[in-house]
């Protein structure tokens, strides 16, 4: 086993989760996102706004393949819509790769989106029951691809450190 990567909607906890299961296994750590933006020198919005959702979702593809393909292992983050874009769902089934779903319910995404939707331009202006009424379509629009995953954490009502223990026992 040498990548695994974690999967979920946005808000579901990947970033966070990625970075302690990485450091419980003292491997190095990748965010899909914050690597993207390193080699683009740009925010993922300011990218979006400049160059478009088509380029960025190739030059998403791009370096999801390019980390697949190191020889180190390593826990790697994804996007919320990555696995929804280029047939990235079929890199989740690799040989080489521990896939994990982090599922949460629609009330539990809603409920820590709410907490920082500032942070995060598409949903920024709406209340919590416009965030619900969007969130709820758009994961099981989601749910198809992240499906794909070789394994589903249910983290509802777990603490991070439930959460990150579930997933090394999955590892070993």
């Amino acid at each position: 086993m040498d990548k695994i990567i974690l999967l979920g909607y946005m808000g579901s906890g990947k970033s966070t989760i990625g970075a302690l299961v990485a450091k419980k296994l003292h491997l190095p750590f990748q965010d899909l996102d914050e690597v993207i933006e390193k080699v683009e020198n740009k925010s993922i919005p300011t990218l979006f706004e400049e160059k478009g959702e088509i380029y960025f979702r190739k030059k998403e593809n791009e370096i999801l393949k390019q980390l697949l393909q190191t020889p180190d292992a390593l826990v790697i983050s994804l996007g919320g819509g990555t696995p929804c874009y280029a047939n990235n769902h079929l890199l989740l089934q690799e040989p080489n790769v521990l896939s994990i779903y982090l599922h949460l319910s629609v009330a539990e995404l809603t409920a820590r989106l709410l907490e920082n939707k500032d942070q995060r331009p598409l949903i920024a202006s709406m209340d919590s029951n416009e965030l619900q009424a969007f969130v709820g379509p758009h994961l099981l629009e989601r749910n198809y691809f992240y499906r794909f995953a070789k394994h589903t954490v249910n983290c509802d009502g777990k603490s991070k450190e439930d959460i990150v223990q579930e997933i090394t026992q999955l590892v070993f």
